[in-house]
């Protein structure tokens, strides 16, 4: 399976990190990345994440969108090169909040910081709708990955 994100150790305590590169319809009339538009760059990391664990679907359940935070640093721009970082913060009875930081790569110039976000995911029974326990072996996953 081809991932786009990688396991990483340069952004300690993050482990997994993908990377984005900035399109021109993610900018805006002040030709940086338009707020919005950081939300599918954290959602991209956390799925290649998902992907790394071996998990994309968990059968008759899945996670939606419960609470995000996102504090902007520095603006991206066309074309910039993301990395962007993900980690498992907390894993409650029915939710998993993630962490995530983008930097901004820079041939040369090292890498600036540009974005954090915390999102909070439920886990739901699709057929119903209705929010269900994380299941014990994906809770597992994490913790070996998040600990190794």
């Amino acid at each position: 399976m081809i991932e786009l994100g990688h396991a990483s150790d340069r952004k300690p305590p993050f482990r997994y990190a993908a990377y984005a590169r900035v399109g021109f319809s993610d900018t805006d009339a002040q030709g940086v990345v338009y707020y919005g538009r950081y939300m599918p760059y954290f959602d991209l990391a956390r799925t290649e994440y998902h992907r790394h664990l071996g998990r994309v679907t968990l059968g008759g359940v899945d996670f939606a969108m419960r609470a995000l935070a996102v504090e902007y640093l520095a603006p991206a721009r066309f074309d910039d090169l993301l990395e962007v970082f993900v980690r498992v913060s907390r894993i409650g009875t029915t939710s998993i909040t993630y962490d995530h930081a983008a930097y901004r790569i820079d041939e040369g110039d090292g890498e600036m910081l540009m974005a954090t976000a915390s999102t909070t995911l439920v886990c739901i029974a699709l057929p119903e709708r209705r929010a269900v326990q994380v299941p014990e072996t994906f809770r597992q996953k994490i913790s070996e990955f998040e600990s190794s």
